[in-house]
């Protein structure tokens, strides 16, 4: 989910990091920021062993007997970084779900939903929308945001909560206690279901998980990060649903870097996790 983050490795970084500074807590309305035009990268020239075929990555590394393309079902997460995406040339290529940021904080407006959630729905792939949490808000206001600015839509994956220590911000340091954290989760997962009809998926990385003890957290889905080894490595107790497991991924439609991830099932388990999950 870090892709605000790790985005354009080729000509961005900078524009990125600013933006992400300046994301935060406060501010009168909605804040939206411009929808990237990224560097088109070719798939052919970054293939990597361990990733799947039409996939690429310009940071790969040795993956072993554990690698993603053990897992038929594979998709990306996507924001404003990765401009207006070619999702027939995406769905084509392999990609059967992606999550697209919604919002951030309690002002923040993703203008990539605008551009990129009809158009991957009209061509086959299943949409769902994610909110980047911040720590200077609290959970209800941050729900509440979500609920006015992610549209839901019968059919599409359940929201995702993006919990994580945002490192790059000026404006929201604070690190509050485990039991605040997932309080905080119980608190927007509880809003945000009512609303949807289905509980959010929540996403976290390594030391996000280990700081706030997540594996006690009872939640219906998880989505992990772990760029450099499989997630029994990271995880080794945590039963996870959704692998985040590359942030310099290449797929053909989507400019410049993206983060890649995979299903933990069958194509048949995806069939019937989508019939469960799915927004009423």
């Amino acid at each position: 989910m870090r892709a605000w983050l790790a985005g354009n490795r080729i000509g961005a970084v900078l524009m990125m990091a600013a933006l992400a500074a300046l994301a935060g807590c406060g501010g009168p309305g909605p804040i939206k920021g411009r929808l990237a035009a990224p560097r088109d990268l070719e798939a052919a020239d970054y293939r990597a062993d361990g990733i799947p075929g039409s996939f690429g990555d310009t940071s790969p590394i040795d993956w072993g007997p554990m690698a993603p393309d053990r897992y038929p079902v594979h998709g990306i997460d996507a924001s404003r970084f990765q401009g207006r995406i070619d999702w027939s040339r995406a769905r084509a290529a392999g990609v059967s779900f992606a999550w697209l940021k919604a919002t951030e904080g309690g002002d923040r407006v993703d203008p990539g939903i605008e551009a990129n959630m009809g158009a991957a729905r009209a061509a086959g792939v299943a949409v769902g929308l994610y909110h980047f949490y911040y720590f200077c808000r609290t959970a209800r206001e941050q729900a509440e945001w979500f609920i006015a600015h992610a549209p839901r839509h019968p059919g599409d994956l359940p929201p995702v909560l993006d919990m994580e220590w945002n490192h790059a911000s000026r404006t929201c340091p604070r690190r509050p206690s485990p039991a605040r954290v997932k309080a905080d989760i119980r608190t927007f997962s509880a809003l945000v279901t009512r609303h949807f009809g289905t509980a959010p998926v929540i996403y976290t990385t390594p030391d996000f998980y280990a700081d706030n003890d997540l594996g006690s957290l009872n939640t219906a889905d998880i989505w992990l990060r772990s760029v450099a080894a499989h997630p029994s490595e990271i995880y080794p107790d945590e039963r996870w649903t959704f692998w985040q497991y590359s942030g310099t991924g290449v797929v053909p439609g989507v400019g410049g870097v993206v983060d890649l991830d995979t299903f933990a099932g069958s194509a048949g388990d995806w069939v019937t996790w989508l019939l469960r999950r799915r927004q009423p």
